[in-house]
């Protein structure tokens, strides 16, 4: 099943920017290690904003944890970094309450 509404799905471009690419977030930095190997950039964020959106539309969403805040999806997808170095990726996706398409939670190695 796709993402309710998943031509409408959003990446909030700091989730990208200040999380999973920065060396320096609190929890990011673990992730951002996977990323930046697998050719993703700081200076290029929007490679992988990109990518993150073209699961949402194309990916096929199994429903995960509701929750107080709305239902989650995951995606399970391979990643092609611009390095050319592919991975298993996870992305969590929340359709919020009162809102009829999704938002990009976070993403992890799968």
């Amino acid at each position: 099943m796709l993402l309710p509404n998943a031509d409408r799905a959003i990446v909030d471009d700091a989730k990208v920017r200040e999380y999973l690419l920065s060396a320096s977030h609190p929890v990011g930095r673990f992730k951002s290690v996977f990323f930046l190997g697998l050719g993703f950039s700081t200076e290029d964020w929007t490679t992988l904003r990109d990518a993150l959106l073209e699961f949402a539309r194309a990916g096929d969403a199994l429903p995960g944890q509701a929750s107080p805040h709305g239902q989650k999806f995951e995606i399970r997808a391979t990643l092609r970094g611009p390095s050319g170095r592919e991975a298993s990726v996870v992305t969590v996706w929340m359709v919020s309450n009162g809102q009829d398409f999704a938002h990009f939670v976070t993403a992890f190695p799968g």
